[in-house]
């Protein structure tokens, strides 16, 4: 039954996916996206020097945290697919602060490869342990591996043929898919509202990438917003490993949204019996 639920899923992912590249015209890579705002020499040589060294932070947070996954079980991972899960993804977290930085030193499709490519592995391994956790831990294992190779065939697919649209589809599905999952689906573990922190983060992340130029107009060609992204993108990893480090098991399995109605029901309780209290305040004042 579960065998043919998941065929079900992956056979539903697979149409809609095959009508999406029927119904929509091909998305070519713009040779202006090289074109950045800030293309200073700053220090040591470095071309597009503060685009190049804002990845830095990527190199920390991923040799932190794919550290922390093996050390003493830091991050108390009980399960063999949290392990791979989260092990790929600080992988390419790492991955990302040397292509990135490489695809910045000069800009153009055949570097960019190698700074989609380990952002691609990030994205997917992340679909995969959020599978885990909210919907089925066996699941979840056997996606992990099918989804970084589909999205490291996005990669290739429009290198080979000058198309976005995989690619923009693995990399905005999680935006969507992630934050509904987290507010929605009961969580395995505590610190769930993390997620939508980093999901918000990338937002901002996404919108700054959007406004380089206008970003580095208004800071007075002081810092661009592409820069900005890179720091702002940086900030999904740091909390998710924060939440990695605090969570524990959920006593109870509610989801954010059920959390936030319970919540907003005793705030309106509370109201209301301070309320009474000033009506029987006032009517004992009276009465005086």
């Amino acid at each position: 039954m579960e065998r043919g639920k998941q065929l079900c899923a992956w056979g539903a992912a697979v149409l809609i996916f095959v009508v999406l590249m029927v119904v929509t015209p091909a998305i070519p890579q713009s040779e202006e996206y090289h074109n950045f705002a800030d293309q200073r020499e700053l220090f040591l040589g470095i071309p597009n020097t503060l685009n190049v060294i804002s990845n830095i932070p990527f190199l920390f947070v991923g040799v932190v945290g794919l550290t922390l996954c093996f050390y003493r079980n830091y991050f108390r991972l009980r399960l063999q697919g949290e392990i791979w899960g989260w092990s790929i993804f600080f992988l390419g977290v790492t991955a990302v602060a040397f292509g990135s930085s490489y695809y910045h030193l000069k800009p153009n499709d055949a570097r960019l490869v190698w700074d989609r490519l380990p952002m691609t592995v990030a994205f997917t391994s992340i679909m995969a342990i959020f599978i885990i956790e909210r919907v089925d831990e066996k699941t979840g294992t056997t996606s992990i591996a099918p989804l970084v190779i589909a999205g490291i065939l996005t990669i290739l697919y429009w290198r080979f043929f000058d198309d976005l649209r995989p690619y923009a589809l693995i990399q905005f599905l999680p935006c969507i898919i992630i934050p509904l999952m987290a507010i929605l689906i009961p969580p395995m573990y505590t610190h769930s509202s993390y997620w939508l922190w980093a999901a918000g983060f990338y937002l901002l992340a996404k919108v700054e990438e959007a406004e380089d130029k206008q970003i580095y107009k208004w800071t007075n060609h002081i810092v661009s917003g592409h820069t900005l992204k890179h720091l702002f993108a940086a900030m999904v990893p740091v909390f998710l490993t924060l939440m990695l480090a605090k969570r524990d098991i959920e006593p109870e399995r509610r989801s954010l949204l059920q959390k936030w109605k319970i919540y907003w029901i005793r705030i309106k309780e509370n109201g209301l019996k301070a309320e009474r209290l000033e009506c029987e305040y006032s009517e004992v004042s009276t009465t005086v």
